[in-house]
């Protein structure tokens, strides 16, 4: 490797480069936080040398796949994996011992994994409709973008290039086949479709590494530990503080359905279970802890925002296409306005005027439907049916022209 990037054991100048303004764009984390939040001299240490880990079983897997020299072996090799994916390693004559330590390790689940929890966050999930999806894409995903050091892998990857259409569809399709019932039991489409995440991420780990503009030394390995801990969160810690905030009642038990689910998907993902919270206040402690070390916003974070933010002016509408187009717009900016602040939607390349009108019209409102729902007798399972169907029209209005996968790349 060039001597541009640093040895693993290093902390990369990212780390808490900024800590003032962490803690600034942190603060809405930091109130729902019980006690004192900042991260022990231990635990900072520790989340440094996450920036610089990867995903070893997932790692060796793409080290087996390029060690040949033939596009065609790395093909066959290719199908190997995903031939042990979709139908277990039992299938394979003779798998190779990468193959074997992977497959050895998400096969067999932890002992701490309770169906139950994982369908009652299914449900949950599902029932959020398209709120949930609201706060995932303008607070979670949107919000995220003020993590330079991230954007900085999706610019190298050519996310941009991509589009931002394509990236909320492919995420979404992702969420959506995460929170099935039954979706991430060992053949499910979740589970599958998580390790094919996981594939990529290495893929990608190993592309930036070798493109020459990238720095270990400054902004850590890419896809890493600290920042795939920070992004799952994002799924589960963010998506419950924005949806009751936007209305949705959500108990703690419901909470803890909710957090148990993503854990176990942030472990099929390869995040360490030391980075895995068990608790919604745990959840928010890490979050805190990790945003922390995340680098200020850049020129990268506006380029991404304003992406993201024209996305709805792309969408094919059947009528009043301007006008529907420009509403899904406005009402996406005031949402983000409530949650990352004037600050945050300059940083963004928002428009920082914005009010937050849509959280202020959408509570009450989605308060009196839900509380309406718990009452009548049948009323949750119906809640959840037409959450769920609201969700893939969604989906669909995002992709019309099929329904989208998880991208593979084309091994070359």
């Amino acid at each position: 490797m060039p001597h541009r990037h640093a040895p693993p054991t290093d902390i990369p100048r990212r780390h808490g480069i900024d800590r003032e303004r962490s803690r600034a764009i942190a603060a809405p984390i930091r109130r729902t936080i019980q006690g004192d939040p900042e991260p022990t001299p231990e635990c900072w240490q520790a989340i440094g040398h996450a920036l610089m880990q990867g995903d070893t079983r997932m790692d060796d897997v793409v080290a087996w796949l390029y060690d040949d020299a033939t596009a065609q072996n790395r093909r066959q090799k290719r199908a190997l994996f995903q031939a042990a994916l979709d139908n277990g390693l039992d299938t394979l004559e003779q798998p190779p011992p990468c193959l074997r330590t992977l497959f050895a390790h998400v096969d067999h689940r932890p002992a701490w994994v309770d169906d139950a929890l994982l369908e009652r966050g299914a449900r949950v999930s599902q029932r959020s409709s398209m709120t949930g999806l609201h706060i995932l894409r303008d607070v979670a995903l949107m919000g995220g973008y003020q993590a330079s050091a991230i954007n900085k892998t999706l610019v190298a990857t050519g996310s941009l290039k991509r589009g931002a259409q394509r990236r909320l569809a492919e995420t979404t399709a992702w969420w959506l086949d995460c929170t099935g019932i039954g979706a991430l039991d060992r053949f499910g489409v979740g589970f599958r479709n998580t390790l094919q995440v996981r594939f990529i991420h290495a893929l990608i780990r190993r592309s930036v590494q070798q493109n020459p503009a990238w720095s270990n030394r400054d902004w850590g390995l890419p896809v890493n530990q600290a920042d795939m801990a920070s992004t799952q969160l994002g799924f589960s810690v963010i998506f419950l503080l924005g949806t009751r905030v936007l209305g949705v009642p959500i108990s703690s038990v419901d909470g803890h359905a909710v957090m148990h689910l993503w854990r176990f998907i942030g472990w099929l993902m390869g995040v360490d279970e030391r980075w895995l919270a068990k608790s919604e206040q745990d959840g928010r402690r890490l979050l805190y802890a990790l945003l922390l070390a995340h680098a200020p916003p850049d020129e990268s974070s506006r380029q991404l925002g304003r992406a993201l933010m024209n996305e709805p002016l792309a969408r094919p509408y059947p009528n009043f296409a301007r006008l529907r187009a420009r509403y899904i717009q406005a009402r996406a900016n005031s949402l983000t306005r409530l949650f990352v602040g004037r600050r945050g939607m300059h940083d963004l390349g928002l428009p920082a005027w914005m009010p937050p009108w849509y959280p202020v019209l959408a509570a009450p409102r989605n308060f009196m439907c839900h509380t309406a729902t718990r009452l009548l007798p049948g009323g949750l399972r119906r809640a959840e049916r037409a959450g769920r169907q609201a969700q893939l029209d969604q989906l669909q209005a995002l992709f019309p022209d099929r329904t989208p996968g998880i991208h593979r790349p084309v091994l070359s």
